[in-house]
């Protein structure tokens, strides 16, 4: 029996995506998973050091650590309408925003990186970027700790009941400047599993998706499990947003649009080039 660690966040797309992988649902041919439920800035550090065999990693992230891991076409999270948002509990402008605090959900995640490609102002000298889990920055705007907030995640859905607006959808920027889904999350498996391996692996994880879309009903327990502060019509929104055909497959398009960002983000510095 061979155990590989697969890390992905609580939030119920992943725990989704990966029930069928993690509780036996499909034949994994002696492989076992092992899984390490971590928010997905605390999975890009850890990724930093290498620390788990396959991960689940924002983009942004990814194009940090080339040489450590290898990208994996099944499980991540692409897609249309589904980006980041900047909140704020009043209206204003992006450049009105450049000298207040704005609560970000940490420095590698794509949010972050499309932050940065839609105004380099915001960058990581910026003194009133402030990183923080994503799930506070909704209380921190509404709050006033912050003028605004990076959002994603459920945030999308659960932050006009807090009475904040919406400044932009960096996603909807992205699609309208790119032609191309938001490339938000993507799984990774390291290079010393090999490629024989990761393959193998990547084929699992297609059936995981394949499986859970096929038996929606099946992993509600799980998904619960670790998020008992959602409704259940967030969970459900939540999935249809976040699940669909880039996740079972990235595809041509999908590698285009990781291409693209990381390919932008290498012009702007943000990330090293070499790969």
């Amino acid at each position: 029996m061979q155990y590989v660690s697969l890390g992905y966040s609580p939030c119920p797309n992943d725990t989704f995506i990966f029930y069928a992988v993690i509780h036996g649902k499909i034949d994994t041919g002696g492989l076992r998973f092992r899984e390490v439920l971590l928010d997905v800035e605390t999975l890009n550090r850890r990724a930093m050091n290498a620390e788990l065999d396959l991960t689940k990693l924002s983009c942004h992230a990814f194009g940090h650590l080339r040489g450590k891991y290898r990208l994996l076409r099944s499980g991540g999270a692409l897609g249309r309408g589904c980006g980041p948002l900047v909140i704020a509990k009043k209206d204003c402008s992006m450049h009105d925003l450049r000298s207040g605090k704005i609560a970000i959900p940490g420095k590698l995640t794509t949010a972050y990186l499309l932050l940065q490609l839609f105004d380099p102002a915001f960058g990581p000298r910026h003194p009133g970027v402030h990183a923080m889990p994503f799930h506070r920055i909704i209380d921190a705007v509404a709050g006033g700790e912050v003028d605004a907030g990076l959002i994603i995640h459920e945030s999308r859905f659960t932050y006009p009941s807090y009475g904040l607006k919406e400044i932009i959808d960096l996603g909807r920027w992205w699609e309208e400047e790119t032609g191309l889904p938001v490339p938000l999350g993507c799984i990774a498996a390291k290079h010393s599993l090999g490629n024989a391996l990761s393959k193998k692996i990547d084929g699992m994880l297609r059936q995981s998706v394949q499986y859970a879309l096929g038996n929606r009903a099946e992993p509600m327990d799980y998904i619960r499990e670790h998020s008992q502060e959602l409704s259940a019509d967030v969970i459900r929104r939540h999935i249809d947003l976040y699940v669909n055909d880039f996740s079972v497959d990235i595809g041509d398009e999908g590698e285009r649009a990781i291409n693209e960002l990381l390919s932008r983000a290498e012009d702007s510095g943000i990330v090293p080039r070499g790969y």
